[in-house]
């Protein structure tokens, strides 16, 4: 059982949302809840709301009533290419140059963790 958040149009460029979204891969939502709300990089706060958003998700399902919030791990992370806003800037003679302003998408897919040894020591 799995559910999904997705922040679309985060004014932010997807490749430094990349780089932040890369530590929460895989872990359980405990410890990149804590990893996200400790790293300083401007892309942690939306992807911290996204991650909460999507574990807010999973245990309001019906299915989902007796699961723990601890026992839950980011099983998918990734950020996609959004739209650019292209802007100009004066220059210097008259002309003009070309500014783009990146956004991105950013999905979260958090499911039931299994406590199976195998799985631990994979996760390890």
């Amino acid at each position: 059982m799995e559910a999904r958040a997705v922040a679309k149009y985060v004014r932010m460029s997807p490749r430094k949302a990349r780089r932040v979204i890369d530590l929460i891969r895989g872990v359980g939502v405990d410890k990149a809840l804590n990893v996200l709300h400790y790293t300083h990089k401007a892309a942690a706060q939306p992807i911290e709301k996204t991650l909460r958003s999507a574990v807010a998700n999973m245990l309001t399902r019906e299915e989902a009533s007796n699961i723990d919030p601890e026992s839950l791990m980011v099983k998918e992370a990734y950020v996609d290419q959004g739209f650019s806003l292209k802007r100009f800037r004066a220059a210097s003679m008259g002309r003009a140059m070309r500014i783009k302003r990146p956004s991105c998408h950013i999905t979260i897919v958090v499911a039931a963790m299994d406590d199976s040894p195998e799985k631990i020591k994979e996760r390890r």
